[in-house]
């Protein structure tokens, strides 16, 4: 018993961390792309080539039955809440380094342990308030606001941490009555449908290159996801959670290696105080189930 748990969570952190670079490498594209595309656009090729993984994957499992959400409403609000993040991430990423980006977005787990306590009815001890408070310090170590050092875009990606925030308690109140991949369909199937709506007036025709890398950006996109959800079916989130962050890691690696962009001691110090900080309070989560439990 004891041995398959350890496969297990090996093989569910092998996935983890392959879902992550994948996201990197999405991420990278985009930036890429913002050079001579609209981010709208670049945000459409992101959702409407994830929906299509989505399609070909779940194709045999009766497509309309999944569709059909018991709360539309709900569904359709985490849809736009994500698509918002993206849109605000995406935007970020056309004008901040990777690294800085990456950061500052990471204080989105400090948010949603904020939000679960009016949303959710959770409760939220000093300690992890204390957490949630030098988490915000140090993404206000990363900006430093009013000296007049970082670029005007670095509040795009605390957008995109709010609207994530609340897309993630939203997706936990709909996981209560509906079928997990209800809920995968519904974002990338919405974001595509919306953004089509909005992407002929930003339009560029793409060259072939331009294809081949918006292709990518939906198929690492929806890859990634998928990555991820199968690495929390066969492996507990505590176990999993910390690897989120190395994603960090690869940002820096690919900002040095194709922008010459490195962080500076600053952008550093914050990035390792917000991270301990989303680490101490998995940390603390963790012993409250385990103590409920």
């Amino acid at each position: 018993m004891t041995t398959a748990k350890i496969q297990n969570a090996r093989r569910g952190i092998m996935l983890m961390m392959s879902g992550v670079i994948l996201f990197g490498v999405m991420d990278t594209l985009v930036k890429l792309l913002a050079e001579d595309y609209n981010v709208i656009q670049i945000v459409w090729a992101r959702f409407l080539f994830h929906f299509l993984i989505f399609l070909a994957i779940f194709s045999r499992s009766g497509l309309r039955r999944i569709a059909a959400a018991r709360r539309p409403g709900l569904q359709a609000a985490r849809s736009f809440l994500l698509m918002s993040a993206t849109v605000f991430f995406f935007f970020a990423l056309s004008y901040l380094p990777l690294a800085d980006a990456t950061s500052i977005g990471f204080v989105s787990p400090l948010l949603v342990t904020a939000l679960a306590i009016p949303i959710l009815g959770e409760k939220v001890g000093a300690r992890r308030w204390s957490a949630i408070a030098v988490g915000f310090i140090g993404m206000l170590v990363i900006i430093r606001p009013g000296m007049g050092v970082m670029h005007w875009a670095a509040v795009l990606p605390l957008g995109m941490a709010i609207c994530f925030s609340c897309y993630q308690i939203l997706t936990r109140i709909a996981a209560r009555s509906e079928d997990a991949r209800t809920s995968q369909m519904w974002s990338p199937a919405m974001g595509a449908l919306v953004m089509s709506a909005i992407v002929p007036i930003t339009w560029t025709t793409p060259d072939a290159l331009g294809w081949a890398m918006m292709v990518v950006v939906g198929l690492a996109g929806g890859f990634g996801h998928y990555l991820l959800i199968k690495a929390y079916e066969i492996a507990p989130a505590s176990t999993l959670s910390p690897f989120v962050y190395t994603q960090l890691i690869w940002m820096v690696i690919f900002g040095y290696l194709l922008f010459d962009d490195f962080p500076d001691a600053f952008t550093i110090a914050g990035s390792c105080i917000v991270v301990g900080s989303g680490l101490y309070i998995l940390h603390r989560e963790t012993l409250r189930a385990r103590q409920t439990s």
